[in-house]
C-alpha cells in the first residue's frame, strides 16, 4: 500500500512540475522603427490563460528617445493567428501587426486615424539582467495603470 501511495505521489509531483513548465511565461523583446525613423523597443510576455488554455499577452513599448513605457492591450486574431492588434493604454494609438517568423510588420495608427505610420520590428536577444529589468518594468507599468 505504501508503494502505491509513493508511486501516485511521485506521478502527481511530476505532472505538477511538467504543468508548471508549460505555463511559464515566455518573454520576447523586439526592436525596430516607426515610420523608418523613430527607434522603438517592444516587450511582450506570452503565457497560457489558466481558464481557457488560449495564449494571453502582456506588453509595453517605448520610443527609444523616451524613458516612458506605454502599456499595450494585445489581442490576437482568432482566424489568422499571426495577426495582432495592440492598443496603447489610454487609447493614444493602435498598432496593427502581422508576425512572420521573428519579425512584426504593420502600422501604427493615431486615435483619429489621420496618421498611419509603418512599423517594422525584429526579435532581439536579452541578457538575464535585461530580462529581469523588463519584467520588473512591465509589472510597474501595469501597476501604475491599473491600481485602484
Amino acid at each position: 500500500m505504501k508503494k502505491i501511495i509513493l508511486f501516485f505521489t511521485i506521478c502527481f509531483s511530476l505532472l505538477n512540475h511538467l504543468n508548471a513548465q508549460s505555463q511559464a511565461p515566455i518573454p520576447n523583446l523586439y526592436k525596430g522603427t516607426v515610420d523608418g525613423k523613430m527607434p522603438i523597443t517592444v516587450y511582450i510576455k506570452t503565457e497560457e490563460n489558466p481558464c481557457t488554455a488560449d495564449l494571453m499577452y502582456t506588453s509595453m513599448y517605448r520610443y527609444n528617445k523616451s524613458n516612458n513605457w506605454i502599456q499595450l492591450d494585445v489581442t490576437q486574431n482568432k482566424k489568422k493567428e499571426n495577426e495582432f492588434i495592440l492598443v496603447e493604454h489610454g487609447f493614444s494609438g493602435v498598432l496593427i501587426l502581422k508576425k512572420t517568423g521573428n519579425t512584426f510588420t504593420g502600422l501604427w495608427i493615431s486615435p483619429d486615424a489621420q496618421k498611419q505610420l509603418k512599423v517594422d520590428l525584429k526579435e532581439a536577444s536579452m541578457t538575464k539582467k535585461e530580462l529581469e529589468n523588463f519584467a520588473k518594468t512591465l509589472e510597474k507599468v501595469n501597476y501604475e495603470n491599473n491600481d485602484c
